[in-house]
């Protein structure tokens, strides 16, 4: 019987024309089990029915192969029931077979799953069933779930764990009274078999109260063949607690001398372990608390102004256009810039700065910031998921939800894990069995039980993701935003750096110094006209000169016809005429002999000189000053005194920025560098010298930081820097290039010491649990003890992440 279609819509880029889409059309028919198709060129999507069986897959391979493209979506899930490293590759594993998921990604310590496919393709209620088939509980994620914070169900409740500690310990006094009491072998507190009979009774009800949690998620995933870490704790205490059972109610049907009670293991592994979990929850909690409190940094109402009359409104219904008052102490409610009033605001959650900045009419603002003494009103420009504290806490969100190179070994081991730790729980249950003087029985059992406990994969599944979440909310704490987890673990491994100049080692303001005419020209003239074709570009000379022009009150005449070449110049028509101006080299084929030496002049002074050419004729050159910035010495002696070289490429003529560069101590100078000059100058110095982070703020520096090892924009830059980069640094100083990569040195080696306990503690203590030490005439480890120490692994990993805050 042939399965019943579905319907998929499916966005396609790249159509143009009616061409295109009966293109799409035909090649979307030609795979098997497609019907019904419909292209629309206006949405730019296919409809189409899919029979259920076919994998959408190759519905995306015929579109890219026809030279279109489906766009990669994300899919996010709160996971509820995720305890340990074997339960997110369990996870991981069920989505990766769902057709057409490219990639899914669980994260322990977030309680999170990013799953990437084809927009379209993949619906939502496979991936929902996939989870719940490998036994967990998928949850959307809500604005509260967007907080990096512990999954809900990481920790019982604290009454469970109270209930716990309250039935056990009777068990652990009746237990041991006798030896507490100084009573002799075989009396204890009570007669032995009402001893044994509240024993029992007190373990049935820790075991199958509080103790639920781990039968309930844990032999399920035994039945279906995918045990995880509360599959060893249930049969490690489920057998403790049913030997235990059978020496009290049938000790006949044991060895002579083998009925000994284990109550007293079987509660406390639970007890400990719920214990253990209690403790790591709060701890994960901690992890994501630097964003936590960004999250909580967004006012929840704003007073907004229309028709003379101030209203208080939740901040949510701000929409752009509306006008805001803000009063003095007060947090904006969202991004906008300011239209009556002035102020200090304090920036230092974005950037890191303590000093607040002045803003005044015109100046751009920021949510979540904190007005000073003054009263401002403010015309909204970005609301809600746009605005700039949105999309840091989004970065920092994406970064805390990767998965380092670095954790792939513990990936690769961690899926065989529990499955051997079964195998040497029999095989030790089986040795001293075979091999311990009669009767065996309780020693192979107590053993066995002691491998089960103590070898959980939890502290190998939080040692890196843990980290990454302190880290990276700490480094947002100081202004470093980490676009991907990736970008820790790539920084550290940095051995040059590379700076753009403008608007990265200087202000990025420059003024005009000097306006030099050729013969024949006037110099409010030639200004005037450069300053109309300048009012076109981004550049920062450009900002110059039109400020200069503005300064004078030079009247602009009106443009046409602007081109911008990056890394040359600019041209256009002003005022009937044909301006272009920028460096040499944008003037090619003009005789340049005429300004030549005041160019040089100019550039020898450390101000970058530009020409201009009116109508095909030299007609000026112009100079502009740009200040280099109060902490960029400082930063380059702080990335020297870590082992590092530095290196400035630049597009900037070769005598200003052998200027600058001498100023500031940096002896490899690359200069007059077009932008794909500048990725060719990132290739030859990984060359020279190894992997590179290149620092840039402009569109010519982009591909200079896609092609580093690490790209790190200047936040007060382009919007194409800042997404073509790994890292931003808010603040716009170059000081905080070398706090980055501090960061990312203590994070990594954090990572290290996380990895190295988790494994180091299985490693070793998994033959102390087996009896090893018994056969050389040492101790030997209790089930008791194995709990504990299992529980304190994880808490231990959790801990040393956290000193990552003080970073």
């Amino acid at each position: 019987m042939t399965a019943p279609a579905r319907r998929l819509t499916l966005p396609v880029e790249g159509m143009t024309c009616a061409s295109c889409t009966g293109r799409v059309e035909r090649v979307l028919r030609r795979v098997p089990g497609v019907a019904a198709v419909a292209v629309n060129l206006a949405t730019g999507r296919a409809t189409l029915d899919l029979t259920a069986d076919n994998d959408p897959t190759a519905l995306a391979a015929a579109v890219e192969e026809a030279g279109f493209a489906v766009p990669e979506a994300t899919s996010e899930f709160a996971v509820e029931g995720m305890t340990c490293a074997s339960c997110t590759g369990r996870i991981e594993r069920v989505l990766n077979a769902v057709p057409g998921v490219r990639e899914a990604s669980a994260n322990l310590a977030t309680g999170r799953v990013s799953v990437h496919h084809p927009d379209g393709l993949v619906p939502r209620d496979a991936l929902d069933a996939a989870i719940r088939e490998a036994g967990y509980a998928p949850r959307p994620v809500t604005a509260e779930a967007a907080i990096p914070a512990a999954p809900r169900d990481a920790g019982p409740p604290a009454l469970g764990l109270i209930l716990a500690v309250l039935l056990s310990l009777p068990v652990v006094v009746l237990d041991m009274g006798g030896h507490l009491v100084g009573a002799h072998a075989g009396h204890g507190l009570l007669p032995e078999r009402w001893s044994a009979g509240i024993q029992a009774v007190l373990a049935t009800l820790v075991l199958f109260g509080p103790g639920r949690l781990f039968f309930a998620r844990g032999l399920p995933g035994l039945v279906r063949g995918h045990p995880d870490m509360n599959a060893l704790v249930a049969l490690g205490a489920g057998a403790a607690y049913l030997f235990s059972l059978v020496a009290t109610l049938a000790p006949g049907l044991l060895p002579a001398g083998a009925a000994h009670l284990y109550f007293e293991a079987s509660v406390l592994i639970v007890t400990l372990i719920l214990l253990g979990r209690h403790l790591e929850a709060r701890a994960r909690g901690r992890t994501g608390a630097a964003v936590a409190r960004l999250v909580g940094l967004a006012p929840k109402t704003a007073l907004r102004l229309r028709d003379g009359a101030e209203t208080e409104v939740p901040a949510a219904d701000l929409r752009v256009g509306d006008r805001v008052r803000v009063r003095p102490g007060e947090r904006l409610p969202a991004d906008g810039r300011v239209v009556e009033g002035t102020s200090r605001i304090d920036e230092s959650m974005l950037t890191g700065e303590p000093v607040p900045a002045k803003k005044g009419p015109g100046d751009a603002v920021t949510g979540g910031t904190v007005n000073g003494t003054g009263a401002i009103e403010i015309a909204v420009e970005r609301v809600g998921a746009e605005t700039a504290l949105a999309q840091i806490v989004r970065m920092v969100e994406a970064a805390q939800g990767a998965k380092l190179p670095i954790q792939a070994l513990a990936d690769r081991v961690t899926a065989r894990f529990v499955p051997a730790v079964l195998g040497l729980a029999g095989l030790t249950f089986l040795a001293w069995l075979a091999l311990a003087p009669a009767p065996a029985l309780g020693e192979a059992l107590v053993h066995a039980v002691a491998v089960l406990i103590i070898a959980c994969p939890c502290a190998m599944g939080l040692a890196t993701p843990t980290s990454i979440m302190v880290g990276t909310g700490r480094a947002a704490e100081r202004g470093v935003l980490f676009r991907s987890g990736a970008a820790l673990q790539a920084l550290e491994g940095v051995r040059v750096v590379a700076f753009d100049k403008t608007g990265t080692l200087t202000e990025g303001r420059p003024f005009l110094t000097d306006l030099i005419p050729a013969p024949g020209f006037e110099a409010d003239g030639v200004l005037a006209l450069a300053a109309a074709v300048e009012t076109r570009s981004e550049h920062p000379i450009a900002r110059a000169i039109v400020a200069a022009a503005a300064d004078k009150g030079l009247a602009l005449p009106p443009v046409a016809d602007v081109a911008a070449v990056p890394g040359h110049g600019v041209a256009g028509r002003a005022g009937g005429r044909v301006v272009a101006i920028g460096a040499p080299r944008h003037l090619a084929g003009l005789d340049l002999s005429g300004l030549a030496p005041e160019a040089a002049r100019l550039a020898a002074q450390g101000r970058s000189p530009v020409y201009l050419a009116l109508d095909g004729v030299p007609a000026a050159v112009l100079a502009v000053s740009d200040p280099v910035k109060a902490g960029a010495a400082s930063a380059i002696r702080a990335l020297e005194a870590q082992g590092l070289a530095v290196a400035l490429v630049t597009g900037d003529d070769r005598r200003t920025a052998e200027g600058v560069a001498k100023g500031l101590g940096i002896g490899t100078v690359l200069a007059e560098v077009l932008p794909a000059g500048k990725r060719d100058a990132v290739r030859n110095l990984r060359g020279q010298a190894g992997p590179v982070a290149f620092v840039g703020d402009g569109i010519n520096d982009a591909p200079a930081l896609a092609e580093a090892e690490v790209g790190l924009a200047i936040g007060t830059g382009t919007d194409v820097a800042v997404e073509s980069a790994d890292v931003v640094l808010m603040a716009g100083d170059p000081a905080t290039v070398a706090e980055a990569l501090r960061l990312s040195r203590a994070v990594m080696r954090n990572i290290r010491q996380n990895l190295f306990w988790a494994f180091a503690y299985n490693v070793a203590l998994i033959p102390v649990a087996a009896g090893g030490l018994r056969l050389v005439g040492g101790p030997s480890l209790s089930p008791v003890l194995a709990a504990g120490a299992m529980a304190l692994s994880s808490v231990f990993v959790l801990g040393n992440a956290l000193r990552l805050r003080r970073a």
